[in-house]
């Protein structure tokens, strides 16, 4: 149950967790389906398995665009092989801190704030069957995500943003650099 307003919400004293685990998951931009696989950790091995059931998963007609972070699993020799021999795959990769421009990092904001941050879990197991009962559900009606930010507000964002960064630079907290 949430705290009430003014409280930050903390774990117990007999908080106690019970492992991790990680998720892949690719979203569909068009639908809005999410396609997800779960793993002890996140080596090469399960990105390749992962590729691999999404190689499954969707009809070989179509070309698979995935966008990732520069995470060095992404980019393991391996990694490159499998790709040159698939080549209906094309990855791009994102800029460093700018998770904002991948959508499945929005979903996972998602499942954060519906799944995990309310749930207790009493098992990795429970946390994962929690997210794929989470995932059926949303797949089961999936809409496409939509840009709703106004992009001359964004790039006036990004302006002020470079603008306060060389001002720091410039003219720095100790002292003028000029």
């Amino acid at each position: 149950m949430p705290l009430g307003q003014g409280h930050i919400r903390t774990q117990t004293h007999d908080y106690y967790r019970h492992g991790t685990v990680t998720l892949f998951a690719a979203l569909d931009y068009l639908s809005g389906k999410v396609f997800a696989h779960t793993a002890p950790r996140h080596r090469h091995q399960e990105w390749l398995a992962f590729l691999r059931k999404i190689d499954q998963q969707i009809a070989p007609e179509f070309e698979l665009h995935i966008i990732c972070d520069n995470y060095s699993t992404h980019k393991h020799a391996k990694v490159t092989g499998w790709l040159k021999r698939h080549p209906r795959f094309h990855i791009h990769f994102i800029p460093t801190s700018s998770s904002w421009l991948n959508l499945v990092e929005r979903f996972f904001g998602e499942i954060t704030a519906k799944v995990i941050r309310p749930g207790s879990f009493r098992s990795v197991g429970a946390l994962v069957a929690d997210i794929f009962r989470f995932l059926h559900h949303h797949n089961l009606n999936p809409k496409p995500y939509r840009w709703t930010a106004d992009p001359k507000r964004i790039l006036e964002k990004l302006d002020r943003a470079w603008d306060a960064l060389l001002e720091e630079i410039y003219n720095p907290v100790y002292g003028t650099s000029h």
